[in-house]
């Protein structure tokens, strides 16, 4: 039992919140319950150690024994301890420190018909919802391009409720990159913006039913008109009522279970 939550093992732990730590250790925080148990049921090799306090827990018998199968190291600890490793306000009881790992984006893009492009989004919340939008609606990667958050900040781990875990995930920095690689893979790139096309002109096409990534920009700006260029073609989702917008993650959901539904009814 970990009792002290002074020690140097929960300070290390606790600094994995910053992205230095992460890149430095090439470790990140994996909380919760649900996030943990996808980790282990997914991921089993990328764990290094799970921390978790007793009681009768309802996720407790399970979490021990996938931890048990996947020979993960398993460490008890108080409340106390676990609250000083997360900067969650009521910490769920477990929390798991996980490798990062790097995919490359021709293991990402190859055979795929649906892949994911964020590029410049910055929130968590949006991030990881995307990311758990994409994972649901059976696509084959996510990227994060330019400057997005990284997707191992636990904000965004929180927020994908353990898909980050289901899918290849790739950072690239370079955007006009990440569009070659996807058109050499024979995907058509699809940027999701106000001065494009109506969807539906496209849907009717059958554009949405061949193999395509979409591209999502920044929350506030969207893609700049350099980076519409570089792909195939750009689409707007239709607002029928007064709202002034969607968030990104509404239209992004959105887009990626049009093109699933077109692409399973072809």
């Amino acid at each position: 039992m970990i009792e002290n939550p002074k020690s140097g093992r929960v300070k290390k732990t606790a600094a994995l919140a910053r992205k230095k730590e992460r890149q430095e250790y090439g470790r990140f925080l994996v909380e919760g319950p649900q996030a943990v148990r996808e980790l282990l049921a997914y991921r089993p090799g990328l764990a290094d150690v799970v921390f978790a306090t007793t009681g009768n827990e309802p996720w407790q018998h399970e979490i021990d024994r996938l931890a048990s199968d996947g020979d993960v190291e398993l460490e008890r600890v108080t409340g106390q301890v676990l609250a000083a490793m997360t900067e969650t306000v009521s910490p769920q009881g477990v929390v798991a420190v996980a490798q990062t790992w790097d995919t490359s984006l021709d293991e990402a893009f190859a055979d795929a018909k649906l892949v994911v492009i964020m590029h410049e989004v910055r929130d968590p919340g949006n991030a990881g919802a995307v990311l758990r939008a994409a994972d649901a609606a059976g696509a084959d990667a996510v990227v994060f391009a330019g400057e997005s958050i990284d997707p191992f900040h636990p904000k965004v781990v929180r927020s994908t409720t353990g898909s980050l875990f289901h899918l290849p995930v790739v950072v690239a920095p370079d955007l006009a990159a990440v569009i070659d690689a996807a058109r050499a893979a024979g995907l058509t790139t699809l940027a999701a913006d106000v001065r494009g096309t109506d969807l539906l002109a496209a849907r009717s096409e059958g554009v949405l039913a061949g193999p395509i990534a979409w591209v999502f920009g920044n929350e506030a700006r969207g893609l700049t008109d350099t980076e519409r260029a570089l792909t195939d073609r750009s689409l707007k989702l239709p607002i029928y009522g007064e709202a002034e917008s969607l968030n990104l993650a509404t239209a992004a959901s959105v887009l990626i279970y049009e093109t699933a539904f077109a692409q399973r009814a072809n």
